[in-house]
């Protein structure tokens, strides 16, 4: 497996949640929140398990070439769903960090703005990788036609 999140282990966990604004609440209420709960963890759980993060926004767009259900042109959630994902060394970790003090109150506000309370699902590594140099697709495409067939 190749790292993708430098620091993460092969064993990591991954936790995701998935946000559906309020409709009285804006994009920029949810990246206030967020960011400053974000910028806890950092501070105070870096040393203790977490790795890293994203978030990211529905955008709207729909990939008519990866999809298997009919042919969408945009999807409603365009703006209003957000997912927040986590790397961290472990389960426990993960579990003890939302259990300290500076977490909860953080926590709090960003359940506030959320129309579907919070699900944090818990996934377990598989696999992660980073694109290829251009020398190294190259090889890899080389290697292809040299013993695909084989």
């Amino acid at each position: 497996m190749s790292s993708l999140i430098n620091g993460f282990p092969h064993d990591g966990v991954v936790t995701i949640n998935r946000v559906l604004l309020k409709p009285e609440y804006t994009v920029e209420d949810l990246e206030e929140r967020v960011a400053l709960l974000c910028e806890n963890v950092k501070t105070y759980h870096s040393d203790t398990g977490f790795v890293g993060g994203f978030v990211c926004m529905n955008s709207g767009q729909v990939s008519n070439e990866g999809s298997t259900v009919g042919q969408v042109v945009q999807n409603p959630l365009k703006g209003k769903e957000a997912l927040i994902v986590t790397f961290w060394k472990s389960f426990g970790e993960h579990e003890e960090s939302h259990r300290s003090d500076t977490f909860q109150p953080l926590f709090a506000r960003v359940l506030e703005v959320c129309e579907n309370g919070n699900e944090e699902i818990a996934y377990q590594m598989l696999w992660s990788g980073k694109a290829y140099s251009s020398d190294e697709a190259a090889a890899a495409k080389e290697a292809k036609r040299a013993y695909q067939a084989a």
